[in-house]
């Protein structure tokens, strides 16, 4: 018998997990839902196909992990293509699973018997945090090179933002050089499932549009609730008018300095951004979401050059 038990992430709309008890439920499990807690129990999991009705990276996941000792083969079909989807795939494959077809729609799992404990395996890099530092040094008008990261994760990234007339370069897959040497222009974005623009740069790149040229739009395809940042941001003279899922960015010639408070993880690391661009002093309340998502984020960005620091409330 196995406990779900979750724990209150980013406040960005509906979390409805029915992906995953559909999944569970088709593998043979029996999943209660009620006084707070989901239980799932099962005497064995056998393999079956399962179409999820929508694309969902932890639904992905978690059948796929469940799957991987269930009798016979399991077939997820409009899978979640993710660069950590596919991660997950490989460190369970090291383990001994047999999972073909990660990174693509349709995942095949053969089961097996057991898994080894007895495997060392690096995580990919994350793609997210290297695409706020570039989104940071195109805000900023900066020159950085960003090493260790998977240039391919970041093509939609890369993309826009020689689109609104910035500079990317790639060497070896696994470093990308950016700069930018004047105002960028105008840009609409659409975020969506990988390979297209990731919502969880959806608030960085608000930051980079509120400082370009001419009116520029976001259209959020993912959460119903990612705009709450852009309060934040017009309280350092931003113009951004947010509606709904949808966004309108007045680029303005600067940011100034204010208190201001991290609403969501990615919300609080386009503040951050903010704030090294915005003349004066920014403060920034409710660092525990920006420590969820970013390891030690004020002292990378102190090393590229930043004045920043972390303070206690009582200072």
């Amino acid at each position: 018998m196995y406990k779900l038990v979750c724990q209150d992430g980013c406040k960005l709309g509906a979390r409805p997990i029915d992906q995953h008890i559909k999944g569970f439920e088709a593998l043979g499990a029996t999943v209660d839902v009620g006084q707070g807690n989901i239980t799932a129990h099962a005497d064995k999991l056998v393999g079956t196909s399962i179409y999820m009705d929508m694309v969902s990276v932890g639904a992905t996941i978690n059948v796929m992990i469940a799957s991987v000792l269930a009798e016979g083969t399991t077939i997820i079909d409009n899978a979640a293509k993710e660069p950590h989807v596919v991660d997950v795939a490989n460190f369970l494959n090291a383990m001994g699973a047999d999972i073909r077809g990660a990174g693509t729609d349709v995942i095949k799992i053969n089961g097996v018997e057991k898994l080894s404990s007895n495997v060392t395996y690096s995580v990919v890099p994350d793609q997210i945090e290297a695409g706020t530092f570039m989104l940071a040094c195109v805000a900023s008008r900066g020159d950085l090179v960003i090493k260790n990261c998977i240039t391919k994760h970041l093509e939609c990234i890369t993309a826009k933002v020689i689109e609104m007339g910035a500079h990317a370069e790639e060497t070896n897959g696994d470093t990308i050089h950016v700069w930018c040497d004047e105002k960028t222009s105008k840009a609409n974005i659409k975020t969506s499932p990988y390979p297209g623009f990731p919502t969880d740069l959806q608030s960085q790149m608000g930051v980079v549009l509120a400082l370009s040229d001419g009116t520029s739009i976001i259209n959020e395809s993912i959460w119903e609730s990612r705009f709450q940042y852009t309060d934040e941001l017009n309280k350092m003279g931003a113009k951004i008018t947010a509606q709904g899922k949808s966004a309108v960015f007045e680029g303005v010639d600067e940011l100034y300095g204010a208190p201001v408070y991290a609403t969501d993880l990615r919300a609080g690391a386009a503040l951050i951004i903010a704030g090294v661009c915005a003349n004066g002093v920014t403060e920034i309340y409710n660092l525990e979401h920006i420590d969820r998502g970013y390891e030690n984020i004020e002292e990378k960005f102190k090393n590229i050059g930043a004045n920043i620091e972390r303070v206690s409330i009582d200072d």
